[in-house]
């Protein structure tokens, strides 16, 4: 019974035969994959197959032999993991043998041998016999493409498998490669055979005395000459195959005597991508040539590079001229010498001075720039370089700069300096005797502090570079220089004349600071504490605005030095004195002074941002003074001071708000928490002890019936718990939460009671999801209900509901589309319509003061794709569900949406929403107009197909805003009239004379932006189907 259930497991041999004949015979193709699903079975094995197939392979009949070897080739390529080593073995040995066949039989024979390339189970010694046998009996090159794909792929398997074995061959592996790949021209099967090249020389095959017919059978495709055809399903392109190749020619020195003069002759050559392409295979080969590869050819390698950066028209020659003398020079600095050996350095190096220095005596000549660079470029690639050219070239720039009076030929002289400098401080030396630029150091320092008073401010603002490049030179600069330098960018950064010199030379200041913080200390703090002294102290003279000018620049120039940590502990005390000399005595007349101030603060804490310890520094400091002063200013006086009036402006709390969001974003846990402790209580129970002068004439209870100013300066508490770090804890987090949502239905203040929403809003998007998150969300939503139903709270529920969606969205809360369809019910509101559709921008857009991801805030990715997903169906049905004095509203709201959407996302959705788009340009509100126009400028561009089906309405409404009242407006219109000429030419030639008489109106606008904009789009259309447009 077992032997009756074995036969009936086994397949019959007759429905075997049957796939064969269907297959061979009957020419049908799926019996080859059921036989060797039936062999992975186990039904029957190979060896069955062979014998069902017997007739077939000793057919005479070529093509039926061909199909019966095809089947087996095919079944042996599923099922190779299979074989056993004898099977192998026999297998090989009869496609050796058949590999003398009719070429009709070659193909399959080669499927199979691949099959058993792959192998596990192949003996030692067969894969050298297979190769042999193909590179004796079978010639490649007359093959079609994919065969000699299948020819290639088996010398790969073998190389990856059997490199051992292969390398016994010797160079004649070598030489029946080069046999094989002779005369290719297929792109597929030349990335393949470049690959097999590149292995043959990296991995260490034996070339022998074929290394120059293996460079000739690969060089002779280069340059590389191919434009993939369109729609190539093979996906190919040109680069591919030039990297391929450049790989192959600079991967071994062998190549050099053979390669060098052919990318010397394409060099030469007129056509451009020839010179590109052999000035980067130049490149590439120096990285594994040395100085005796090089030796014979780099004068005319030099020669070559010269003539193209002097010559070229082109700047990627230019550059790769460049590249590759940086490389040559490279290759020759780190080959190790003999004693006896010439330094071919040495009089490379000399070659380029001497046939570059006298053009550097010409600032005038075009020249002059080849020339500096190409000295540049070889100084670039080594110290040795580097030295020797800078101790050549600086000191006939040096005598050039003298020689020459006029400031445009002293600046090109003084940048050329620069570069070499730029160079000097890329290698640098640690023994200073070594430095090249000591012993020319006087005359750098004289030569920058003579450009730094030049009336020329481009001169001026090339010594500034060239001033911060020899300043980080470690150790170059005396005491003596260094005060001369600070004295110098002391009077740049108070030039009136001309804005460019005194930035610049504030970026310098602070640039130069963080290196030489005592000489910053001594020589110029002082001095901007006296000028902001004595410029504080008369601002409303007849000289009340130059001197308001000066002291805006000692603000912003002790904000600029404030680079280094032993700078900030003095800067700080400086501005916050300023503040207190304006609550002590009347400085200052309006806000401008404080909100200066305030921003010299805020930019002074970003610098602090890199150094923990001055973070802490200007926490503990700025923090309780600026609150000190405020809480001052809120104090009720019988005599209303500056300070009052000014401190407690709109203006002047959002900017010390920046100083606070920015001062608590970077603070250290520690810090934080002792921070958060002092200044929670501060507000919530009037705990004043950590402020400085904290003698106030009544208790502060911003949140327990305080004035007016009090509540205003919960915008500072706002900006200081919603920048605190996630983890930091909060202390009486349940009565803040509390206070904030009173506070933000305080209808008295507006300035109060959004800020209480946004702190509200801030700290939510933060809690971690649990019970007392839940139960903030549920007082928030009890609040916002009760104060919209009605009442004189409405204005303010309506912007505690904003903010908390927005929280909401930012973190994807499940809650948030609640609060989001109730936003949206709110658009048909009589009152609140207008507000609530301009609050999708506000949902959509990113702030600065809350909810930032600067400021610890959950902001999760993609939160704009999703809301857009969530929510754009639903205003799209009440839209067209609304009447007809609500669907702007609905309008102004998709509009914000759709703006602030990636463009990507919005490209999918455009068919759909296109029509509303073109709706929104009819409505009035010119906020709308303006955003849907931004919004439609770059989908013109992107998506010119789409748009064209609307172009006659495209052209009206835009035509129409063209003189709309707002200039914003205008300018949009006009932009999107000059993408119109992105769509098919045919679509746009019957409005061309249409629109070039509308534009002519817009060319007499009294704007001149507006102008601008008219000329551009007007002159795109006139072109309009000219040729070459």
């Amino acid at each position: 019974m077992a032997a009756a259930a074995a036969l009936e497991a086994a397949a019959p041999p007759s429905a075997l035969w049957g796939l064969v004949h269907d297959f061979v015979t009957g020419q049908q193709e799926g019996p080859a994959d059921q036989v060797a699903a039936d062999v992975k079975s186990g039904s029957y094995t190979v060896l069955q197959v062979v014998e069902a197939l017997g007739s077939s392979l000793e057919n005479p009949e070529h093509r039926a032999r061909a199909r019966g070897i095809q089947l087996l080739s095919q079944v042996l390529l599923q099922c190779h993991p299979l074989l056993l080593e004898k099977e192998v073995v026999q297998l090989i040995l009869f496609y050796e043998n058949r590999l003398k066949d009719h070429h009709l039989v070659i193909p399959a024979v080669l499927q199979g041998l691949k099959a058993l390339s792959l192998c596990v189970a192949l003996p030692p010694g067969l894969a050298v016999s297979v190769l042999k046998a193909i590179f004796q009996e079978v010639h490649v090159q007359s093959l079609p493409q994919m065969d000699r794909h299948t020819v290639y792929s088996i010398i790969t398997n073998f190389m990856r498998t059997r490199e051992e074995e292969l390398k016994g061959l010797g160079a004649d592996f070598t030489f029946g490669f080069i046999q094989v790949m002779d005369g290719e021209k297929d792109p597929r099967n030349l990335l393949v055979a470049f690959r097999i090249v590149h292995d043959l020389i990296s991995r260490d095959y034996s070339l022998g005395p074929f290394v120059e017919e293996l460079f000739e059978v690969t060089s002779c495709y280069f340059p590389i000459d191919f434009t993939p055809p369109p729609n190539d399903p093979h996906g190919i392109q040109r680069e591919d195959l030039i990297l391929s190749l450049r790989a192959v020619l600079a991967s071994t020195p062998q190549f050099a005597e053979f390669l060098l003069p052919l990318l010397i002759e394409k060099v030469d050559s007129e056509l451009l991508s020839a010179k590109l392409d052999s000035l980067q295979t130049l490149d590439a080969c120096c990285a594994v040539y040395g100085q005796k590869e090089l030796k014979a050819f780099l004068p005319s390698l030099w020669a070559s590079v010269r003539r193209e950066v002097f010559q070229t028209a082109s700047e990627r020659v230019e550059a790769e001229g460049l590249a590759a003398l940086h490389s040559l020079t490279a290759c020759l600095s780190r080959s190790v010498l003999r004693a006896d050996a010439e330094d071919l350095l040495d009089s490379f190096l000399s070659s380029i001075l001497q046939d570059c220095r006298h053009h550097l005596c010409e600032p005038d000549m075009k020249l002059v720039w080849p020339s500096a660079k190409l000295l540049q470029a070889a100084a670039g690639a080594s110290a040795r370089a580097c030295d020797h050219v800078t101790s050549n070239v600086l000191p006939l720039l040096l005598e050039q700069f003298h020689k020459h009076s006029q400031s445009n030929q002293r600046r090109t002289i003084l940048d050329m300096i620069l570069g070499f400098l730029k160079l000097q401080q890329k290698w640098g030396h640690e023994d200073k005797d070594q430095r090249p630029l000591g012993s020319f150091k006087d005359q750098l320092c004289s030569l920058v502090f003579m450009a730094l008073t030049d009336p020329s401010t481009q001169l001026q603002l090339a010594g500034i570079r060239t001033l911060t490049v020899l300043g980080a030179q470690p150790d170059l600069l005396s005491s003596g220089d260094l005060e001369l330098a600070v004295g110098h960018l002391y009077r740049l950064s108070f030039l009136e004349e001309d804005s460019q010199s005194w930035v610049a030379a504030l970026e310098a200041s602070g640039a130069l600071a963080t290196l030489y913080p005592v000489a910053f200390s001594n020589h110029l703090v002082p001095r901007l504490a006296e000028e902001l002294h004595a410029g504080g102290s008369d601002l409303t003279g007849r000289n009340g605005p130059a001197k308001a000018s000066r002291h805006l620049r000692c603000l912003q120039a002790l904000s600029a030095v404030s680079t280094h940590p032993s700078l900030v502990k003095e800067t700080l005390p400086l501005l916050l004195q300023h503040l207190w000399e304006v609550h002590k005595g009347n400085m200052v007349e309006g806000s401008s002074e404080v909100i200066a101030v305030c921003q010299s603060l805020q930019q002074v804490a970003e610098k602090c941002q890199q150094h923990p310890e001055s973070c802490r520094y200007f926490h503990q400091t700025a923090i309780p003074c600026l609150l000190a002063l405020a809480v001052q200013a809120s104090m009720p006086e019988k005599e209303p001071s500056v300070l009052r009036k000014v401190l407690l402006e709109d203006e002047v709390l959002a900017a010390m708000v920046s100083v606070f969001g920015t001062a608590t974003t970077h603070l250290s846990p520690e810090v934080a928490a002792q921070s958060v402790a002092h200044i929670v209580p501060l507000f919530l129970d009037g705990n004043v002890s950590f402020l400085p002068e904290n003698s106030f004439p009544s208790r502060f209870q911003p949140f327990q019936d305080g004035s007016s100013g009090q509540r205003r300066l919960v915008a500072l508490l706002m900006a200081f718990v919603c920048s605190l770090p996630r983890d930091v804890e909060i202390p009486q987090l349940d009565q803040l939460m509390r206070e904030l949502l009173e506070l933000s239905r305080c209808h008295g203040c507006p300035f109060s009671s959004t800020a209480a929403a946004k702190c509200f809003a801030g700290l939510l998007n933060k809690h971690p999801a649990g019970q007392q998150l839940d139960e903030f969300l549920q007082l928030a939503v009890d609040t916002v209900e009760a104060g919209l139903d009605s009442g004189p709270c409405r204005s303010q529920a309506f912007t505690l509901l904003l903010w908390v969606t927005k929280a909401l969205v930012l973190r994807y809360h499940p809650l948030s589309s609640r609060l989001t369809a109730q936003l949206m019910g709110l658009l048909s509101d009589p009152e609140l319509g207008q507000a609530a559709a301009d609050g999708f921008s506000l949902l959509m857009s990113d702030c600065t003061d809350v909810l930032t991801r600067a400021g610890h805030a959950e902001v999760r990715i993609m939160f704009r794709q999703r809301f857009f997903t969530d929510n754009v169906p639903a205003l799209v049905q009440g839209f067209h569900a609304a009447p007809q004095d609500v669907k702007p509203n609905y309008l102004k709201a998709l509009s914000h949406v759709l703006n602030r959407l990636p463009k990507p996302v919005l490209l999918p959705e455009l068919p759909t929403l296109l029509s509303l788009l073109l709706e929104a340009l009819s409505c009035p509100d010119g906020v709308v107009q303006l955003s849907t126009l931004g919004c439609l400028q770059p989908l013109l561009l992107e998506a010119p197909q789409v748009m064209s089906l609307h172009v006659d309405t495209l052209v009206t409404k835009f035509l129409a805003l063209a003189s709309s009242p707002s200039m914003a407006v205008r300018i949009a219109a006009l932009q999107c009239m000059h993408a119109l000429t992105r769509l098919p030419t045919p679509v746009l030639l019957p409005h061309r004379p249409q629109v070039i008489r509308a534009l002519a109106k817009p060319l007499d606008d009294r704007k001149r932006l507006v102008r601008k904009e008219a000329v551009s789009a007007r002159g795109e259309w006139f072109l309009l189907g000219s040729p070459g447009s």
